[in-house]
Formats: structure tokens, sequence, C-alpha cells
């Protein structure tokens, strides 16, 4: 007869005899395991470096790149908006250092600046679009008419355009008689600020997008009624450059990506994702020339550039030759 004390000892031999084969099977597995441990980590090491490397390579080419064309600038630029007078059309989070790096390089260029226009997060928010219809349609020109479709801000930024930009050479550097209340008007409002002289109008305007897309529930809207100003100050100037920095992934808040959906306004509006840079600016100096000329595009590294640059920067269109 098998007792109590046969079972104890029959489960103990069954638990020590698992508790050895499992510290053999770990000795005999312990080297060949650390051995493939070492080894991948000592790759990814040698990975990491190599890619620390390349991007320190990378890094000083476009440190050297970026010192060469700004010692270059000057002379890239030269003569290119003599005679053009720019405004300058501040977004809620833009650079102030990136606008103040362009305005050097227009002054460069030969361009006068008017002025310039801040627009406030209260010109841009939704639940504000009423009080922003109001000030328009008793601040607008009688003979302003807007399209069926027009959005607020469609309807503000002609109003706005026709403030402190025009497309008439004679009529620059003066101010619009038929809207002379529309500044005081809206900067009591808290819709805009202006610096210098922005109603002695400009033949051309460069705006500059926040530095980072707008975010949450009205991120899309914002960037939006970004691209309507833009559109608008196109068909009342000469041209308008929608400068912005390239962002990382594409985003509905951003108002360069966003221009450049808009079949019928990115076919008018230029737009430039390398403001922050020196080759940028060179950018929209070459973009506004050729908004001179009729003609635009959509320039940088980021999604929809079609090149870094204008590759022709004439005021003029080369005349096609006829056949014979």
């Amino acid at each position: 007869m098998i007792d109590f004390r046969y079972h104890l000892v029959s489960t103990v031999a069954i638990f020590l005899a698992l508790a050895v084969g499992i510290v053999l099977g770990t000795t005999l597995l312990q080297d060949p395991a650390l051995d493939l441990a070492k080894k991948t980590s000592d790759e990814l090491y040698n990975a990491n470096n190599g890619l620390r490397a390349d991007l320190d390579a990378l890094r000083g080419r476009e440190a050297g790149n970026d010192t060469f064309i700004a010692g270059m600038t000057p002379e890239m630029v030269a003569g290119d908006l003599t005679g053009q007078r720019v405004l300058l059309i501040d977004a809620p989070g833009s650079s102030t250092a990136v606008r103040e790096a362009v305005q050097q390089v227009l002054d460069q260029a030969g361009a006068e600046v008017s002025g310039r226009v801040t627009l406030t997060e209260k010109f841009l928010d939704p639940k504000g679009k009423g009080v922003l219809d109001g000030l328009v349609n008793q601040l607008k020109p009688v003979n302003m008419i807007f399209p069926a479709t027009a959005t607020s801000w469609d309807r503000a930024a002609a109003l706005l355009s026709a403030t402190f930009v025009t497309t008439d050479q004679a009529q620059s550097a003066t101010p619009n008689p038929a809207t002379a209340d529309v500044i005081s008007t809206f900067e009591a409002g808290g819709l805009i600020s202006t610096e210098g002289d922005p109603a002695k109008r400009a033949t051309l305007a460069v705006m500059f997008a926040p530095e980072k897309p707008y975010e949450g529930e009205n991120g899309e809207i914002q960037a939006g009624a970004l691209v309507s100003v833009a559109g608008g100050f196109d068909l009342g100037s000469k041209g308008t450059v929608l400068a912005g920095g390239a962002a990382g992934a594409a985003s509905l808040g951003d108002p360069v990506a966003l221009l450049r959906d808009e079949g019928e306004i990115s076919k008018r509006v230029s737009t430039v994702d390398t403001a922050d840079t020196p080759v940028g600016r060179v950018a929209i100096v070459y973009s506004l020339r050729e908004q001179l000329s009729g003609r635009a595009g959509q320039y940088g590294i980021g999604k929809g550039a079609s090149a870094p640059i204008p590759v022709d920067t004439s005021a003029t269109p080369t005349p096609t030759e006829s056949g014979s």
C-alpha cells in the first residue's frame, strides 16, 4: 500500500528535477543569449554613431550654405523690387525674427515697406464672425460687391486690401479715401494693429504664417481664414506671398499647406515655406517679382512645393514665338 510519505517524496522529487532542469537549461543558454544581446547592442551603438556623424555633416553643410547665401543675398536681389511698396502682414503666432529678416532682404531688393498690419486672434475667432460682418457692412464703399459665396473673412479681406494695397502704381503711397475709417475702426475693435504708415497703399504684400500650425477644433478654420486674407490681398494688389516654415507633417491648421490645396487660390497666391532660412528670404523676393509678371508658384521643401525658388525672376513674361 502506497502511503502519504511516498506521495510526499515523489512530489518533492518531481519539483527538484524541474528545478535542476531549469538551472541546467539557463546555464547552457546563458552564453549564446548574452553574446547575441551584446552583438545587437554593439550594432545599434555603431549605427547610432553613424547617424549622428551624418547629421553633424549635414548640419555643417547647411550652415555653410546658409552663410554663403546670406553673403550673396544683396547681390542676388539687388534692384529686383525697385519702385515697389510692400505691406507686411503678421498672423497670430508668426515669428518676429523671421519678419525682420525678410524686411531686411526686401530693403536690399530696393522695395519700400509701407508698414505692418498684425491680425489678432480675435480677427480669426469664428465666434466673432458676426462682429466682423457688421463692421465690413458698415465700412465698405457702396460700390464694393461681394460674391454670394464669400465668407466673413473673404469680405473682410476685400475691405482691408482696398485700404492697404492697390494694383495701380500711380495710386501707390496714397490713402484710399473710400476706406478712411477702416483702420481706426478695426483697431478699436481689437481686430488688427498697425505699425508704420500702411494707409499709404502698397503694391505688394507678404503675409507671415504662424510658426506652428493652429491646433484644436478651430485650427483648420483659422488657417482657412488666413488663406482667405492672402487671397483677398492678392486680388487687391499686384501680388501676395504667404511665407512660413515647412511643417514637419501635414496639418489642417497649417495655412501654407492649406493654401497649396486650394486650387484656385494657389494659382494666384505664391507660398514660400522656408522663410526662416536665407534661401527662403531670397525666394520671397523672387516670388514677388514673379507675381509682378502675373505668375505664381509654391516654393520651398514642404509638401506641395514645386521648387526651392522660382527659376525665372524676370518681371516681364518672355514672349512666345509664333510659328510661320
